[in-house]
């Protein structure tokens, strides 16, 4: 039996309205404008990071060295040359042996790469295969799509054991069709007419992939729980599935009012949606859109009263903060050319031979145990450093990034160049023993508390432009939810 055995999700904190986007134009006609809001990555976040969080919350409590592939969906990749998702796998630690692949150049790559997932381990090539996904794209400032683009990310465990839903079937159109586009040179994506995307190509794409399903399986709509797809006008998504046969109870929500249009992750944000409101014996579809569709047929198991307790898509909604600005959401997307000042231009990069050598330190935030008397240390060292015991040689890899921990410290720094000021740094104490100094993130100086609680999140560091390197360790950040 061949399905998703866990599923996380991310959305980052930061919500801008649409109307402050328009409000900066001047533009404040509300008959013209979307409703709701979307999300925002912060400054320090891209598709790669966010696909990690996501990540992170699928395995909670899970044994990392199970996993045997990853799978990376993106189309906005921090490295054009250089394998995305190989940065994932050092991030979450996992084994050396474990397949990577990036998954790119279309928004149906993320429900593709949950296919080719799928095969591979009814196949017997594979036994758990991670797919993650994120998208961090740019429309130009005052355009349309800016208004549409969201960001987050999302994360399905394909497996053929303690499966949460089985995968029963799949369904594929393809097709050249040229809505959307950003060629190698572009910075911010480019789009045709827009009637014609909405008619040409969500109104019949969606509705293609889906009706071709459920005739190969013999289905009427009747026998499905939900449907889930991407579309973000909003009133051809309900159009396209009451076209279709379905009611509107049957559409799982398209939280485009909530997070905007996530790329490559849409599709599979939704699904976890879908799961999180499950129960046994459920029939669900899930499509995606771009250059065709694919459509997925899962059924859900008893199995998925197991993974109540992940953030997913619930959890992330409601844990928000408005980010008050257009001009700082210009700041964070680098459409604004920001004077850094002196400090701000003193970068020291982590030499790419020291990154290797200390990769799993680094990007995995691994430190160590004291086999001999459990006390754990990072950076790793060769001496125990509890008094009394000095062990020397004796210690076994320990990883911090999914350990929660307390503030034992901080500071907030005026001097340092920060895109959103102040710099803040702080001690934390991880539960079960370790400490170390992080920046700050996702919080405000005023808020925060000697021994309040924290986790880590792996994030941009620096971006050294004069190589063209992108610089990622763990931050950490007040617990967000629960």
């Amino acid at each position: 039996m061949t399905g998703i055995t866990s599923y996380g999700a991310y959305i980052p904190l930061y919500r801008i309205n649409r109307m402050t986007i328009w409000g900066a134009l001047g533009w404040l006609n509300p008959a013209s404008l979307l409703p709701g809001e979307k999300a925002v990555a912060n400054y320090d976040e891209d598709a790669l990071t966010m696909a990690v969080a996501a990540s992170v919350d699928c395995l909670t409590g899970m044994d990392r060295d199970r996993i045997d592939a990853v799978y990376l969906a993106t189309t906005t990749p921090p490295y054009r040359e250089r394998q995305n998702a190989g940065i994932v796998s050092a991030a979450l630690d996992l084994r050396p042996d474990a397949r990577t692949a990036d998954f790119t150049g279309s928004t149906k790559a993320g429900l593709g790469a949950l296919i080719s997932a799928a095969d591979a381990v009814k196949s017997g090539s594979a036994k758990n295969v991670l797919v993650c996904s994120g998208d961090c794209r740019l429309g130009k400032p005052g355009g349309y799509l800016e208004e549409i683009y969201g960001d987050g990310g999302a994360a399905l465990l394909l497996g053929d054991s303690g499966v949460i839903a089985t995968v029963e079937g799949t369904y594929s159109v393809s097709y050249d069709f040229v809505d959307h586009w950003r060629a190698d040179e572009d910075k911010y994506n480019r789009t045709w007419e827009d009637r014609w995307i909405r008619d040409e190509g969500y109104g019949r794409f969606i509705s293609e992939s889906i009706t071709g399903l459920m005739t190969k399986y013999g289905l009427t709509p009747k026998d499905i729980a939900k449907v889930a797809y991407p579309c973000h006008y909003i009133r051809a998504h309900t159009d396209i599935g009451t076209k279709m046969g379905f009611t509107p109870a049957q559409l799982q929500d398209h939280m485009f009012t909530a997070i905007g249009h996530t790329g490559t992750a849409y599709p599979l944000m939704i699904l976890v949606g879908a799961l999180e409101g499950a129960k046994a014996g459920d029939k669900i579809i899930v499509a995606s859109y771009g250059n065709g569709s694919d459509a997925v047929l899962l059924q859900v198991t008893p199995e998925i009263e197991k993974v109540r307790d992940r953030r997913g898509i619930k959890k992330h909604l409601a844990a928000k903060k408005d980010l008050g600005s257009y001009e700082k959401y210009a700041t964070y997307r680098r459409m604004l050319n920001v004077d850094t000042g002196g400090r701000g231009d003193e970068i020291a990069p982590t030499q790419i031979s020291t990154l290797w050598r200390d990769r799993r330190m680094v990007l995995g935030l691994v430190g160590c145990k004291c086999r001999r008397c459990g006390t754990a240390q990072y950076p790793a060292q060769e001496i125990c450093v509890k008094p009394g015991c000095g062990a020397i040689r004796e210690m076994e890899p320990y990883r911090f990034s999914h350990r929660r921990g307390t503030l034992f410290s901080y500071t907030g720094d005026l001097l340092a160049f920060s895109l959103s000021p102040p710099a803040i740094y702080g001690f934390v104490d991880f539960e079960g023993g370790g400490r170390w100094l992080f920046d700050l993130i996702d919080c405000e100086l005023e808020a925060l508390q000697v021994g309040m609680p924290m986790e880590t999140s792996f994030r941009r560091k620096y971006y050294d432009q004069a190589r063209g390197i992108f610089g990622y360790f763990w931050k950490a950040t007040p617990i967000r939810c629960q």
